[in-house]
């Protein structure tokens, strides 16, 4: 495969999280830039979540899918220029969560914490009939809540800035 940007952001999105495996490095909005030359590759990364455990997986994750498809060297590093937020993640990004069952971030703007917590709308049946059952889920960037309405328990990926 040739090595163009084009051809290294579509390798990026075979890059999938090992946490959530429905969504890949782009939609999670983790990669800030990709230089490459006649004989290298450079991706710069910054984590979702300061201490994520899978922050090498996903840096070995990168470089082995590159060197794969693009036949060279690629060095990835973490980006201490660039802060990661929740609101990186695209919109596809959002429903593939709705989809696997998690409740998306909502756009965090500032508010309390507590607030954006409320009414967080179910991925099972959209209703906003829920109350947070712990601020703690299966990871650190998740939170699990209960929906009056259907009775399912489920995860909400927290709103991060």
């Amino acid at each position: 495969m040739e090595v163009t940007s084009e051809n290294i952001y579509k390798a990026l999105e075979q890059v999938m999280d090992p946490e959530i495996p429905v969504l890949n490095v782009l939609d999670l909005g983790m990669i800030t830039g990709v230089t490459f030359s006649a004989d290298a590759v450079q991706v710069k990364m910054i984590p979702t979540f300061s201490a994520c455990p899978a922050v090498e997986l996903i840096r070995r994750n990168i470089r082995t899918v590159l060197e794969e498809q693009l036949h060279m060297p690629v060095t990835v590093e973490i980006d201490k220029e660039a802060h990661w937020s929740s609101n990186r993640m695209t919109e596809t990004a959002k429903e593939k969560l709705r989809n696997f069952g998690i409740a998306p971030p909502q756009i965090y703007n500032g508010e309390a914490y507590s607030e954006i917590m409320l009414g967080t709308p179910c991925p099972h049946c959209s209703s906003t009939n829920t109350y947070l059952r712990s601020p703690f889920g299966s990871t650190l960037c998740r939170a699990i809540h209960y929906c009056r309405d259907c009775g399912h328990v489920f995860e909400h990926f927290k709103p991060l800035e």
